[in-house]
């Protein structure tokens, strides 16, 4: 009779990745840092009610929102589709674009756009385990205290559209 629960072999898997995923970040930024290459991303701000719904990953200690790098030739909205399926396997297409914000963040001459989704309920999530390894709704009484990323934190702050000089 199958188990319902992960296996230890698949549990070791995702935990090598983990550490994969977590080497190769900081890897990165060091690079990043010291070529400042240009990057787009687009990340889903998840709300169900007034809360929002962030997600943590594996590589960083701050909480962010589902989303990632636009692929060349991508257009912002279809990067943000993809990317919410890949990472928490929702594939809504009524994504609705509020803006972007411009920063040096992670090392990166980073532009990100922000699309909103607005739920009456979260439908089951599910996580990868290797890239995304958490998800929770938060209140927007909660979100102060909480470490989000940069892009996170200048979308919070309604900078979007507007320069952010934020680096992290």
């Amino acid at each position: 009779m199958p188990s319902l629960e992960r296996s230890r072999s698949t549990m070791l898997v995702d935990a090598i990745w983990r550490v994969a995923l977590r080497l190769g970040f900081r890897l990165a930024r060091a690079w990043w840092r010291l070529r400042r290459p240009p990057h787009q991303g687009a990340l889903i701000a998840i709300y169900v009610g007034k809360a929002l719904l962030l997600v943590k990953s594996s590589y960083r200690a701050e909480w962010g929102l589902p989303g990632g790098s636009i692929r060349p030739g991508e257009a912002p909205d279809a990067a943000a589709q993809r990317e919410m399926e890949e990472e928490i396997g929702l594939s809504p297409s009524h994504l609705m674009p509020v803006g972007s914000a411009c920063g040096l963040w992670d090392g990166r001459r980073d532009q990100v756009h922000f699309f909103e989704l607005h739920l009456d309920s979260l439908p089951a999530l599910r996580l990868d385990h290797r890239e995304i390894v958490a998800a929770r709704l938060v209140s927007p009484d909660e979100l102060p205290g909480i470490a989000v990323t940069s892009a996170v934190a200048a979308y919070l702050a309604g900078n979007l559209g507007n320069e952010s000089t934020r680096t992290r």
